[in-house]
């Protein structure tokens, strides 16, 4: 049986007993790779978040009550329908988002373990004993938050939304869920559909694909208590503001302009493969993507050859029906940003060394060499599959290029002498560090999220870091008679 059928899609929003579409515009779901309508379904409006809002805030005091079983058993039943339906999941995730079939698979696969992980949450202890100086029994204990504004992107949309709405539901939380239009399947129908075949009781899970208006009625709706945003800088500077103006929290997972070093003793096929990946897997639309390669002089001549020559071989095209390495870009919007920073590059001075080219919505990998701090390729975040190099002769030299940016996201060292790796890792501040690997990885279970413009710190994935996200902390004293005070 299919998870998405399309007469179901328009059941996004839960009041008065019953399901119902969003009541805004209806809008096309649109395939990058060809222009084909794959669907149609109704934007949400801010009218829509305050009666989502509402009815999730009604419904959660229910669900917080449940059994910590209970609330196990629901998040189980959804891991398990990610893998029975991956196919189908996988299938939209290569048509909508434009994904390769590998990364397509990988997003379910993740989205499978977070509900694992979150599964796990709801029986963790919830308090801890707190000494006190008076005859009395002190403790803290966790309570949730009540209802969290979930806002996801267009890039890796499954992964991005389930990551905060498992552990979030979880912990007896209502979610509002806000995916990001241009792929509103696979970061909103399929979660609510997966939930819903789960057995989550209605309400709890109320998906809002639409504009910058329908966030900003998220952030600033009275009972939403927490923002969980994933998205650039820019929009999370503003969300991170209004949430503040609102004295609610926001954890924000933002931007990248992640660096990789080469260091001189590196392998440098090893290293140019790590390269290749880290710039230009899922067309470099991912927070994670190196971009910035920082390389000893010794081999960067050597290391930018190679890289070109890989960048000149891998197929780029549609991956519904074709095998390619690359697929399309999201729009045209992104796609003439990223040739903007390309263009402005190259007329900066760099040599292009591959790529810089298009045909519609496919970019090919593109190489940049001699970049310099000053490059807006190296400055800004490109979001396109594109691998500036620059070169260091110091090991002094390359904690100055790769610490001149406002971004502190991940950061990868490639280098024969591991110990040696870790040691520079401690000069250069990040949320991640790999070391003999490139800067994109994501595990269920492994804290996520950066410094600086990147973001609040890692309160994405991980059990403490979502105990922290989604629940209040309250102390509790009890004695075993009144207290006698003074007066």
């Amino acid at each position: 049986m299919a998870l998405l059928d399309p007469a179901r899609w328009q059941n996004l929003i839960f009041e008065s007993g019953s399901w119902r579409p969003g009541s805004g515009a209806t809008t096309d779901v649109v395939e990058p790779a060809t222009g084909d309508t794959l669907g149609q379904f109704a934007l949400a409006t801010p009218a829509d978040v305050a009666q989502a809002a509402q009815a999730a805030a009604a419904a959660q005091k229910d669900w917080a009550a449940q059994p910590h079983s209970a609330r196990a058993a629901v998040l189980r039943r959804a891991a398990q329908l990610w893998a029975e339906h991956a196919e189908e999941i996988t299938w939209w995730n290569v048509r909508e988002v434009g994904a390769v079939p590998g990364m397509a698979g990988f997003a379910v696969h993740v989205a499978e373990q977070e509900c694992w992980e979150a599964a796990a949450l709801p029986s963790r202890p919830y308090g801890s004993l707190v000494p006190s100086e008076e005859p009395r029994l002190s403790m803290t204990r966790r309570y949730p938050v009540g209802v969290v504004g979930v806002i996801s992107p267009f890039n890796v949309p499954i992964i991005l939304g389930i990551r905060s709405v498992a552990p979030a539901l979880a912990l007896g939380n209502a979610v509002l869920l806000k995916p990001d239009p241009r792929t509103a399947v696979t970061g909103g129908l399929i979660l609510a559909r997966i939930f819903q075949e789960a057995g989550l009781p209605d309400g709890l899970l109320q998906v809002l694909p639409g504009g910058a208006d329908v966030g900003e009625a998220l952030v600033t709706d009275p009972r939403v208590g927490v923002i969980s945003f994933t998205g650039s800088t820019e929009a999370g500077r503003r969300v991170g503001a209004a949430a503040g103006s609102h004295l609610k929290r926001a954890h924000l997972e933002l931007g990248g302009n992640s660096a990789m070093l080469v260091l001189d003793d590196a392998d440098v096929d090893a290293a140019v493969n790590l390269a290749a990946w880290g710039s230009w897997f899922h067309q470099g639309q991912i927070c994670m993507t190196t971009g910035r390669h920082l390389v000893h002089e010794r081999i960067y001549d050597d290391f930018v050859e190679r890289l070109a020559d890989k960048a000149a071989k891998l197929p780029v095209g549609d991956p519904a029906r074709e095998q390619v390495a690359l697929g399309p870009v999201i729009d045209a919007g992104q796609r003439d940003k990223i040739h903007d920073i390309v263009t402005a590059s190259v007329g900066d001075g760099v040599r292009l060394a591959a790529g810089g080219e298009f045909d519609r919505l496919f970019y090919r990998p593109t190489v940049l060499a001699g970049v310099t701090a000053s490059t807006p390729a190296f400055a800004r975040e490109i979001f396109g599959p594109v691998a500036p190099v620059a070169r260091f002769g110091s090991i002094d030299e390359a904690i100055a290029l790769a610490t001149d940016t406002e971004y502190g996201l991940s950061l990868g060292i490639v280098t024969r002498d591991a110990m040696r790796g870790l040691e520079l890792a401690d000069r250069i501040p990040t949320g991640i560090v790999h070391i003999n690997d490139q800067t994109v990885n994501d595990e269920a279970n492994a804290p996520f999220g950066g410094t600086g413009a990147s973001g609040t710190g890692s309160r994405f994935g991980g059990a403490d870091a979502n105990i922290d996200a989604f629940t209040e902390t309250r102390w509790v004293t009890v004695r075993s008679r009144p207290g006698s005070f003074p007066f």
